[in-house]
């Protein structure tokens, strides 16, 4: 068995000496993508496409309950429908694919493959909404978008990947406001209880910004190498796209006004943050509550009279509980089994032999301490469930003991440039201009993630004079 296993760690490169490598070995090798044929796509494998599911079942029943409503738009966008908001098409140009031909015939208007949806989603509420009364206007789809991108790596920048947007329209700057924080409040509760990551939510940079937006706020995640990966955002729109695109209500008083527009969005990204923040040298670890096998039975054995009919019914029994549970039957070893399904990230293995049915027990370990456990197969659900809810706390619990630790503040230039290449998210104060954020990013590769809230610097660890913001700098994905 400990041949198999150096055999199977020898497959992926060292987690601490060539993390960017690890990540890739990881991808491919636990099969949750694969790369497309055209440059800079992915093909999500079922293993990954199982993660994105109950990643969009969490999120979409917290969308419903606040209120959101799901529905699709067209993926082809007249060209026109960007220029109207200036910030917005100069924004995404370099990232827009054209579609020129259709039908064998040149296109009277050329079409953009949707890089996102403001544009035509705004052209749609502006026939929906009519009067005061139509408001407010609260609805997501969840679908693919396509950006060009130049360097791209599984999940994390990819040419189309998956995502939701949520549009919403509202009568005041007052409400779409609430709509903004709420929504980035609902991402860090999802973030933290639901993939065990903590995260850094604050308002980002003018530079930093959505495109077209007056305010974006992001939700921002420490990875296992200590650089920060965008996991979310949530902006606020003013009434940019809805002069745009004539977005205007009835109102109380008789008068025509525009609206108040937000946007919001996460996506398959998540899935590389799953990765980044939870993994080691053996591969994945996933929590319990997103991952596709949550409990994996191994007989021991199994040839042996009983092993595979007790098998069968503990798998049973667990996925009668509502526990996402399969058992490995294949002809393989032992040890290849246990080395597989620890890379797949499995939450808990469950290994069960004829000695273990004859005391009436199963063995459970954990992926995440490697802690293993002689348990009855009595209430083996209650059991499992009770385990798999530890697993998913203590995962959470080391990547807060991370984020903790890995936070320093700075005061100048090598300070910042210190602590990021000492693998650290660094806090320090800013004068709030484009220059001094500029040359930090150029001496240090390290950019603005988020504002601090409720913290002040002296100075500008840039060019010395008074600081208007806190900022969180970090290297990024």
């Amino acid at each position: 068995m400990a041949k198999d296993k150096e055999q199977f760690v020898n497959q992926i490169a060292d987690i601490e000496t060539d993390f960017p490598r690890w990540y890739t070995d990881v991808v491919l090798k636990t099969k949750l993508v694969d790369y497309g044929p055209v440059k800079g796509t992915m093909v999500i494998r079922p293993y990954g496409y199982a993660i994105w599911e109950n990643i969009q079942k969490e999120l979409d029943a917290r969308f419903k309950a606040t209120g959101h409503q799901n529905a699709y738009f067209p993926l082809l966008i007249p060209y026109s429908f960007m220029t109207r908001e200036a910030e917005h098409v100069e924004g995404f140009a370099p990232e827009v694919a054209v579609v020129t031909v259709g039908g064998g015939e040149t296109l009277a208007e050329p079409l953009v493959i949707r890089p996102t949806s403001e544009t035509i989603i705004g052209e749609m509420y502006s026939k929906w909404l009519q009067s005061y009364r139509d408001l407010p206007i609260l609805i997501n789809q969840w679908a693919n978008v396509v950006r060009w991108e130049k360097t791209t790596r599984p999940f994390l920048r990819t040419s189309e990947f998956l995502w939701q947007e949520g549009h919403t329209v509202h009568a005041t700057e007052e409400e779409a406001m609430e709509e903004t924080m709420k929504m980035l409040g609902v991402y860090k509760e999802f973030a933290e209880t639901c993939l065990a990551i903590p995260v850094f939510t604050g308002r980002k940079t003018e530079k930093e910004k959505f495109a077209g937006a007056v305010a974006t706020f992001g939700m921002e995640a420490m990875m296992h190498d200590g650089k920060s990966l965008q996991a979310g955002t949530s902006h606020y729109l003013g009434q940019n796209f809805a002069k745009a695109f004539d977005i205007q209500f009835l109102d109380k008083d008789g008068t025509h006004k525009y609206g108040y527009t937000t946007s919001w969005g996460v996506s398959t990204r998540l899935i590389g943050a799953l990765i980044m923040s939870h993994g080691d040298a053996r591969g994945l670890i996933l929590p319990p509550v997103v991952a596709p096998v949550q409990a994996i039975i191994v007989p021991i054995a199994a040839k042996k009279e009983g092993v595979l009919e007790a098998t069968a019914k503990l798998k049973a029994d667990l996925l009668a509980a509502g526990i996402r549970a399969d058992a490995d039957v294949s002809d393989n070893s032992p040890g290849w089994k246990f080395n597989e399904w620890e890379m797949k990230g499995v939450p808990l293995r469950i290994e069960l032999g004829p000695r273990d049915i004859e005391a009436g027990k199963m063995v459970l370990v954990r992926r995440d301490t490697h802690e293993k456990t002689e348990v009855s197969l009595e209430n083996a659900a209650q059991t499992v469930q009770a385990m798999l809810k530890e697993i998913q706390a203590n995962l959470l619990a080391l990547a807060r003991e991370r984020k903790e630790k890995r936070v320093v503040t700075a005061d100048s230039v090598d300070g910042i440039l210190k602590g990021v290449e000492g693998g650290n998210f660094v806090k320090a104060g800013w004068c709030g201009c484009r220059e001094c954020e500029d040359k930090i990013k150029e001496l240090t590769a390290a950019s603005a993630r988020v504002l601090v809230e409720d913290e002040h610097a002296e100075t500008c660890a840039c060019c010395g004079k008074k600081a208007k913001h806190v900022v969180l700098f970090a290297r990024a994905y």
